[in-house]
């Protein structure tokens, strides 16, 4: 039995996998803040698997854990997790130590990736399709998995599209630069653009643009089409077959879909090029919910990445 952790901002979600694949125990907790508390929630989080499970920690084969911020997974080392208050942590080491178990450590965009790919491939019988996961959270950034093995580039920064420039006359981005789509297609984009003091920003913005608010519209519109254009890119650039939207934005479900699809069916119709490569059919939404990162976590305990 495999182990997954994924390690939020706010909250944890713990799942463990059997021997044949499918999901057995699931743990939700929240969150602690600081290098200390994350070790404990993590340790908290096994605790509580073992007792559901009624087994030891040892009969765990492997432990994965997703987090935010970057990760060196040959070493398990996790830096600039501002929402967890990380500059520098041993997370993996720490875990191993306490726990006598390997534990592994992965992005969590890059470990949702191998989640959804895992539970979609469970679905519709495939297992080696290709497929990005565009993350959808406070900010913007992809998974990508080809033949079945997740994309992790020569420096481990494959899938940061949302860092990728697309109007040199855009709003400012926190990475340094100018106009990146996470600018247009992100939590903080709307934040920024329809300011509320309501707990769901993207919510309120497309009720009213729903009740007919025209600046809401335009707001919306403008984040669709930066949704639309990540689709785009990622097709362009890795020729997936399949673009799966997941993060918190994504409990915007149906309208989020329709909207992208209408974006990437209006941008058909005036380019053979783009009609030819049929965008639209190949994005889905996941449900809220859906444990993608925890999942993903699971598989990558059980994986050992070549040494760089």
């Amino acid at each position: 039995m495999r182990l997954g952790i994924d390690i939020g901002g706010t909250k944890t979600a713990a799942v463990a996998i059997g021997a044949d694949g499918e999901l057995s125990d699931q743990v939700r907790m929240p969150t602690g803040f600081g290098a200390d508390e994350v070790v404990a929630t993590a340790l908290r989080t096994v605790e509580r698997m073992t007792e559901l499970a009624g087994v030891a920690p040892g009969a765990f084969t492997s432990i994965g854990i997703g987090i935010p911020g970057a990760v060196d997974s040959s070493t398990g080392r996790v830096t600039h997790a501002v929402n967890l208050g990380l500059e520098g942590l041993d997370l993996g080491p720490r875990l191993a130590d306490r726990l006598g178990v390997d534990v592994r450590v992965e992005n969590d965009v890059k470990a949702a990736a191998l989640g959804a790919h895992h539970l979609l491939g469970i679905a519709d019988g495939l297992r080696t399709h290709s497929m990005a996961y565009l993350n959808l959270g406070t900010g913007l950034a992809a998974g990508i998995v080809l033949d079945g093995k997740l994309l992790r580039g020569g420096h481990g920064v494959a899938g940061e599209i949302g860092h990728i420039p697309v109007d040199p006359a855009g709003e400012p981005c926190g990475c340094g630069q100018r106009g990146c789509l996470e600018t247009l297609a992100s939590g903080w984009a709307i934040a920024r653009d329809w300011p509320t003091t309501g707990r769901h920003p993207a919510r309120d913005l497309f009720d009213a643009a729903t009740a007919g608010d025209s600046r809401a519209v335009d707001v919306r519109e403008r984040f669709l089409t930066g949704v639309a254009a990540a689709v785009r890119l990622l097709v362009l650039t890795t020729d997936v077959d399949d673009v799966v939207i997941g993060g918190g934005l994504a409990a915007l479900g149906g309208e989020l879909l329709g909207g992208t699809h209408r974006i990437l069916n209006g941008w058909a119709e005036s380019s053979a090029f783009l009609a030819s490569l049929d965008l639209a059919a190949r994005v889905q939404v996941i449900p809220p919910g859906f444990p993608a990162a925890a999942v993903g976590a699971a598989l990558v305990g059980g994986h050992r990445w070549p040494k760089s």
